[in-house]
């Protein structure tokens, strides 16, 4: 008999249920969630074995149900993944320094960063996410999941996350046909290879030494994985295409800007320059474009 264990948390006022939870999601479709009004199923290797979380809204409240072996285990995270543990800290006072920052830390003070503890799933998603539209990594990412997949435990027909051991062991040329290529596909393989050391590191700053530590993965990606995984409001994604654009316009008015003056201007928000990133993205603030758009391609027809 599966089990189930159900736990009740009480919101905080304000709190934005959709925007806290569709960043452990991948839009449209994911294999491995769903998120539907008040309503938002995950699916999870945890420590304790295979699980599912299902999270429902009404009103102050929000009821956890957990299903599987790991059961347990989710049902003690169940706040975390909610982004309930997620402190604003001094956040409020840094961020009425800029106008811009403060409006937007206004309109969504009810967003809070959920903290998985899962590693190795959100680096697939990472990973598959370099250097491609987000059209390209989404297909790419569903794919590689059905391959892999596994039912989960729970009623909502969702599949597990692939097995690491499983994506490690499986050739290169495997990924192909999922529009993945080589270069991708092996840092894939190697933080698959080390997904077990990388799911025991205590923090945020421990797991991102060691993720750039394996070749083919760098800043960017590892900012992308700690940033739920730990629920990191300061990793900032260096390396991405839009966002030093986005930060030098929206704080500085210009309208082109640089990794290292992105960095800069993110300095006086220390702790939380992720959350401003964020908050700009939620905001739809974005920088003057001048260049084509980046081409959907499809690796799997190479």
């Amino acid at each position: 008999m599966t089990k189930t264990l159900v736990r009740r948390l009480d919101l905080p006022e304000g709190y934005q249920f959709t925007r806290t939870l569709r960043s452990l999601l991948v839009v449209r479709h994911d294999p491995c969630g769903r998120l539907d009004g008040n309503h938002f199923r995950l699916t999870a290797r945890t420590p304790d074995g295979p699980g599912s979380l299902q999270l429902d809204r009404a009103g102050a409240e929000l009821t956890a149900t957990t299903h599987g072996p790991g059961a347990g285990w989710l049902a003690e995270r169940a706040d975390a993944i909610a982004g309930l543990r997620d402190d604003l800290g001094d956040f409020p006072g840094l961020a009425a320094a800029h106008p811009l920052v403060a409006r937007l830390a206004k309109t969504f003070a009810g967003v809070r960063y959920p903290a998985t503890g899962l590693l190795f799933p959100r680096l697939i998603r990472a990973v598959l996410e370099q250097k491609v539209t987000g059209i390209e990594a989404h297909r790419a990412y569903r794919a590689l999941v059905k391959h892999f997949g596994e039912p989960a435990p729970g009623p909502d027909g969702l599949l597990l996350p692939p097995d690491p051991e499983a994506v490690a062991a499986t050739a290169y040329w495997v990924f192909h046909p999922f529009g993945v290529e080589q270069r991708r596909t092996q840092a894939l393989l190697r933080g698959a290879a080390q997904a077990a050391r990388l799911e025991r590191c205590a923090d945020s700053a421990e797991a991102t030494r060691r993720l750039t530590a394996i070749p083919g993965i760098g800043p960017w990606t590892a900012a992308e994985v700690v940033r739920t995984t730990y629920g990191d409001p300061d990793a900032v994604s260096v390396g991405d295409f839009h966002i030093p654009n986005t930060v030098a316009w929206a704080l500085a008015g210009e309208p082109r800007g640089t990794d290292a003056r992105m960095l800069t201007l993110l300095e006086p928000f220390a702790g939380h320059r992720g959350r401003v990133c964020d908050l700009l993205a939620a905001g739809g603030i974005t920088a003057p474009k001048f260049g084509p758009r980046m081409p959907i391609r499809s690796f799997a027809r190479f």
